[in-house]
């Protein structure tokens, strides 16, 4: 049983002025979306400081270490501390089994890295690396497709308070939701549902990934190194995300409306 996201652990209620063409002015309140610089570090070495929202917070830890290769499972994980500053928030864990020179090396390639993700020559040899192969699988239904398009509004909480947040969900075949997780980045919150799921032991393959964003292919990497098979996502992917998704086997839906959806690769 996949836990339930935890209570936002704080909003900015603010707003301000709403200026009209034909001249009106109104004041309207908003929730910003909450935002705030999370530290992560494994075996006491500083890995990243990523912008996010500070919720679910052990899921992320967890499914940002499997996205970038640390683990493979979420038992490889040690207890995840976590501490709040007012200059944001550390999130320490401690990975079994994990090389030190290893973690050293990434750690050192990762200061090199641009805000796109990609920067020198080792980079590129990275990306250009082959990605596992998806388990065989069979096709889900258009029609699961839609019913997740519904459902998905009602689990966007923050999405819904303030129309700013991303949300990525994984669906059972027939378009069940089953987990939802949000945060403003859309990268952070496909991790937060990766480390959700394999905290649970729950299985990434059968169902699909179902993702508010458009489908970059860093989306397409971490679906398909979580050991999802079907990837379905609201926005138009790049050439990039789409020929990575057919090197892999990965299933891909992109353009997900209430009534329309492209398969763009399918097994």
């Amino acid at each position: 049983m996949i836990p339930a996201p935890e209570p936002l652990p704080f909003s900015l209620d603010s707003g301000g002025k709403v200026y009209g063409r034909d001249g009106s002015v109104a004041y309207a309140g908003r929730l910003w979306v909450p935002e705030a610089p999370v530290a992560l570090e494994f075996n006491g070495l500083a890995y990243a400081v990523m912008m996010a929202t500070p919720s679910d917070l052990i899921d992320y830890a967890t499914g940002f270490a499997m996205a970038e290769g640390l683990i493979s499972d979420a038992a490889q994980m040690g207890e995840v501390g976590v501490a709040h500053l007012d200059i944001g928030w550390i999130l320490r864990a401690q990975i079994d089994g994990l090389d030190a020179a290893k973690l050293s090396e990434r750690v050192r390639a990762r200061v090199a890295e641009s805000s796109c993700g990609l920067c020198g020559m080792e980079n590129l040899e990275v990306l250009a690396r082959p990605l596992p192969q998806v388990a065989p699988h069979a096709p889900i239904a258009p029609d699961a497709i839609f019913e997740a398009g519904e459902e998905l509004r009602e689990h966007q909480t923050l999405g819904r308070a303030t129309s700013a947040a991303h949300a990525a969900a994984f669906c059972a075949p027939d378009g069940a939701i089953m987990a939802c997780r949000e945060d403003v980045g859309r990268h952070n919150a496909v991790d937060k549902l990766i480390g959700a799921m394999a905290r649970a032991g729950v299985s990434r393959a059968g169902g699909f990934l179902f993702s508010t964003a458009r489908c970059s292919y860093e989306i397409v990497e971490k679906a398909v190194k979580a050991g999802v098979t079907t990837l379905v996502t609201i926005s138009l992917p790049t050439s990039l995300a789409v020929a990575r998704a057919r090197e892999a086997g990965l299933s891909l839906w992109v353009l997900a409306r209430h009534d329309s959806v492209i398969c763009v690769t399918s097994r």
